[in-house]
Formats: structure tokens, C-alpha cells, sequence
């Protein structure tokens, strides 16, 4: 069985494949993956917050990879793949994004001086895809939710030979969000009692739980948060199997993949991930009341993650006995995002809440 879950439709596509698919087979630690280049994503603050530690009754540390030059933790995995395409002849870049992973691939292709065509579905804003423009990228609207667009970049790959990048669906990509847990082992001062991550289609929790077994952190459990509407991790984890939801309905539109990667499944038979649903309300209150106490504004899709604690989602857990009393120190990731704006926020506000 192929390492690599996505359809190979380009030449570079295929020696990019057939490398990565020899550094698993070799079993190499995944941090060797960048031994040999520089990365684009920068290594993000660690912050203690006073606020969020009152509220959860354990001390909680932020990964702030909001500050990440794409604006989230995408370009850590996207950034790694990009790289290694480019270095196997890609002439450029296609992804299907409603945003974020697009920013990375537009991003990382500027500074490799390659092109970049970004599928959008038509659920994204004026103001992303203009950002999208901005970085030099080529923006084309197709179909309604993020799969449609998916479809339409895998036929762009294949027709026009360019290298399509997947947000999520990639042991590269997997590899470099990986970073992250790195990060965390140099900077903490002792093992996380467990890590809070938003889920959209399983990318950043493949990668956390690769990154948890290579510092030997494997046993920490990974709380991971979705919203209602986009709960795709949810609704297979309660079917027992990778199932497809009907539609998005939930605002967080950056968490919207209507079928999760079948490797954030699998990892959930591992037995310590907990996979919570939150409300858009409940996203939104926990995105107001984060840039009220860490003066940062985040995207609603990472609010599903701060909600984690804002909603007092972690406190059930540890009353339900699924996490313990004497909790360690939480980690939040911070993922970032960049569909938020004082403007978005208030029609968020307006939509929600009439």
C-alpha cells in the first residue's frame, strides 16, 4: 500500500513521492526530513498565560503559531513539502484552500519564485482571496465547499503538470507540522499533562501525534476540537469508520472538509485522543474573550480550540475521569489563521447571535 494517501498526478509529483516514500520506509527520524534545507516557518513563542491557567486549574502554555509568516502552523508542513517538490523539479504549485493552507503554498512559492494557483470554493471571503492575490498567486473560485475545490485542483495538477499540494492529506505535510512538538520539548519544563489542537481535516493532529512519539511524549493525551457543522474527526470517530458530512454548516469555514484524512482516524484508536465538539457560539465567545485577555485576534476555527477551556470543556473531561484531576501543564496550539478582521469578527457577531 502506498504511503501516500493522495492521487500522484504530475512527474515531480511522482519523484517527490517515491522520496518521501523512502524515508519512511527507512524508518529515519522525522526531524531529518529537514536536516537538509532551510525552513520557511519560524519557531514560535511559548507563552504562559495567567488567564487561561486560572480558568482550566493547571498552568497552560500557548503555542503561538498565529505568528507563523503565513499567519498559521500551515507552513510548517506545506513549507516542507513545497521544498522538497521544488527540489525534485516542480514548475509550480497548485492547492485547494479556503484559506490558510493557501496562504502557505502562495507564501512558499513566492520565495521560491514559482507559481502558485490557489482553488478556492466559493465560501471564501474577498478579503482571503485578495490576500491570496497579494502574494502573488493566481485565485480561481470553484464549487461550494473546500472538497469541491479539491477536485478541480487535482485536475489542474494533472492537466497542466504542476505540483498539487495537499492542506492536509500528506506524510510531508505531517512531517513538518511535526516542528511544533519539537518546539515544545526544547522549551517546556517538564512533559505536558496534554495538548488541545482544532481539527479541521486531520492535518495538524497527524502531525502533533507524529511529533508526541518521536520526543518520546507518545502517552500525552491530545484533545481535539472541532466545531458543530464541521465535525468530521466526530462523526467518524462515533461511526466507527471515515464517513463524509452531508454539508458545512459551521462558520468556521477553515475547519471545513467534509471527510476527515484516513491517518487522523486511524491515530484515534490509539486510544489518548478526545475528540470534542464545540458550538460556533461557543468558538466565537472563546475568540472574544482570548483577544480581551491576550490582546490576539484568531480566526474562529482556532477559537474551537480555545473553547476547549472558555467552555470548560477540559474540566468535564477531567469530572468524566477521561483526563486527569491532577492535570500537567495544558498546551493550546495557537494555530493562527488570517480569515479574521475587526470587520470579520463583527459580522461573526451579527450572524450568530442576530
Amino acid at each position: 500500500m502506498s504511503a501516500f494517501p493522495h492521487t500522484v498526478t504530475s512527474a515531480a509529483e511522482r519523484r517527490l513521492a517515491e522520496r518521501s516514500s523512502a524515508t519512511l520506509r527507512g524508518g529515519r527520524n522525522l526531524g531529518r526530513a529537514m536536516d537538509d534545507i532551510h525552513p520557511f516557518h519560524v519557531n514560535t513563542p511559548l507563552l504562559e498565560s495567567l488567564y487561561l491557567s486560572k480558568r482550566a486549574g493547571t498552568t497552560v502554555y500557548m503555542k503561538m503559531d498565529n505568528a507563523q509568516p503565513s499567519g498559521s502552523f500551515k507552513i510548517r508542513g506545506i513549507g516542507l513539502l513545497c521544498q522538497k517538490a521544488a527540489g525534485s523539479g516542480s514548475k509550480g504549485f497548485v492547492c485547494s484552500s479556503g484559506g490558510n493552507a493557501g496562504l502557505a503554498t502562495a507564501y512558499v512559492a513566492r520565495k521560491l519564485n514559482l507559481p502558485a494557483t490557489i482553488i478556492v470554493p466559493s465560501s471564501t471571503s474577498d478579503a482571503m482571496a485578495q490576500k491570496l492575490r497579494d502574494h502573488g498567486a493566481s485565485v480561481r473560485v470553484f464549487g461550494k465547499v473546500w472538497d469541491d475545490a479539491n477536485q478541480e485542483a487535482h485536475r489542474l495538477a494533472e492537466t497542466e503538470g504542476l505540483t498539487f499540494v495537499p492542506p492536509f492529506d500528506h506524510p510531508l505535510v505531517w512531517q513538518g507540522h511535526a516542528s511544533i512538538v519539537r518546539e515544545l520539548k526544547a522549551s517546556m519544563p517538564s512533559k505536558p499533562g496534554a495538548v488541545v489542537v482544532a481539527v479541521g481535516g486531520g492535518g495538524l493532529l497527524c502531525g502533533v501525534v507524529e511529533g508526541l512519539k518521536e520526543v518520546g511524549w507518545g502517552d500525552v493525551p491530545i484533545v481535539a476540537m472541532e466545531t458543530k457543522g464541521a465535525n468530521c474527526l466526530n462523526a467518524a470517530v462515533t461511526a466507527g469508520k471515515v464517513v463524509t458530512l452531508p454539508d458545512i454548516t459551521s462558520e468556521a469555514k477553515c475547519l471545513g472538509a467534509l471527510t476527515v484524512c484516513k491517518q487522523a482516524f486511524d491515530v484515534t484508536a490509539e486510544g489518548n485522543i478526545i475528540s470534542e465538539v464545540v458550538t460556533d457560539q461557543e468558538a466565537l465567545k472563546a475568540l472574544e474573550l482570548f483577544v480581551d485577555e491576550e490582546r490576539v485576534l484568531v480566526e474562529l476555527a482556532c477559537g474551537a480550540a480555545l473553547a476547549a477551556i472558555y467552555s470548560g470543556v477540559i474540566q468535564r473531561l477531567q469530572s468524566q475521569a477521561r483526563l486527569p484531576c491532577l492535570l500537567g501543564p495544558l498546551v493550546v496550539i495557537v494555530c493562527g489563521g488570517s480569515s479574521i478582521s475587526l470587520a470579520q469578527l463583527s459580522q461573526l457577531k451579527d450572524k450568530l447571535r442576530g
